[in-house]
């Protein structure tokens, strides 16, 4: 059921990236966290549009711009090995929300007039660094496409072009990644099948709308563009966010009281209240390590948490203060002081 899932929304997914100049990849990137395990979801990725770019090639060779890739491509490579290597030492996620919210920024771009897309080639310098950027962020995530669409709009690249110089770029990208991946042990049967199973569907997209590709025009291509940045943006930015909420255990509660309103924030092994009054200045609330306390306090302290089963100290923050609060438990009786 999930390869058959896969399947269809990789088909989907890869005929849109033609005629919008990518995206499939980010697009893809939730969908196979469904069925594999985080760390493979790079590897199938990477599978799938090492096909992709294949096919690509192959029906757009002619109208590759050689001199962005000969810029492009020379640092990229150890910027993959480098992704590569923190992939089984970071999770993902971390990098998925800040590219989810890097391509939500593209959203004014969708409301431009034509002359403020107009071209602006990029020059040599530039492309190096994107292409080192590029291949940290693939041999990460698995997929980089997308993240730097606006490059290649802003490029003065024509659509074919645009989608034969990426496949250009990214092919010995992908070939690279796939070794390091072999080499870090980071191979696995499902993943493999997940990436054979992407790239078909890649390929059977590349053949259906190569046709296609000629009448859209050019502000409508930039503008499909445009539109699955902010697409897959808001995709991985939910998907990140939920996922780090899993695994930190982040919560919200809320819980009027007659003078207000009481927020308690749970998550990174750590608590933060805020106090809301009528009339009063908020305060924040989080628990602090007793050593932490100042000298002083901790003098007063001492004597008044004497055969406690539990101490608990919070820090009480305001605008003009800082101010601490003890909780001392005794056969389950709270005693609370104020210092």
């Amino acid at each position: 059921m999930f390869f058959a899932l896969l399947f269809l929304t990789s088909l989907a997914a890869f005929a849109l990236s033609t005629v919008s100049g990518g995206g499939a990849g980010l697009l893809l990137l939730p969908v196979l966290g469904v069925g594999l395990a985080t760390a493979q979801v790079p590897v199938a990725l990477s599978v799938g549009s090492t096909i992709s770019s294949a096919a690509r090639l192959g029906l757009f060779i002619r109208h590759i711009e050689w001199r962005v890739v000969r810029w492009f491509v020379p640092l990229s490579l150890p910027g993959a090995f480098v992704g590569v290597w923190l992939l089984d030492r970071m999770s993902p996620l971390y990098l998925e929300a800040v590219l989810g919210l890097f391509l939500l920024g593209n959203l004014p771009m969708l409301f431009r007039r034509q002359r403020e897309m107009d071209a602006k080639p990029g020059r040599p310098g530039t492309l190096l660094v994107l292409g080192l950027v590029a291949g940290f962020v693939s041999g990460l995530t698995g997929a980089v496409g997308l993240l730097f669409n606006r490059f290649y709009l802003r490029h003065g690249l024509s659509r074919q072009q645009v989608v034969a110089t990426r496949a250009a770029n990214e092919i010995l990208l992908h070939l690279t990644k796939l070794v390091l991946y072999g080499a870090f042990g980071l191979f696995g049967a499902n993943a493999l099948i997940a990436g054979t199973v992407t790239g078909a569907a890649a390929i059977a997209a590349a053949f259906g709308v190569r046709k296609v590709l000629p009448r859209v025009g050019e502000i409508t291509f930039r503008r499909l563009g445009y539109t699955a940045m902010v697409v897959a943006g808001a995709v991985m930015t939910v998907n990140a966010g939920s996922g780090l909420v899993a695994k930190h255990g982040i919560s919200v509660a809320s819980r009027r009281v007659p003078q207000g309103l009481d927020l308690s924030f749970n998550g990174f092994g750590g608590w933060v209240g805020v106090e809301l009054r009528h009339n009063e200045l908020p305060e924040i609330e989080y628990v602090v390590a007793f050593d932490t306390l100042p000298e002083a306090k901790r003098a007063v302290a001492a004597p008044l948490i004497e055969g406690a089963e539990r101490v608990i100290v919070e820090a009480v923050l305001s605008w003009r203060s800082l101010a601490y609060e003890l909780h001392v438990y005794r056969d389950g009786v709270l005693e609370k002081y104020e210092m």
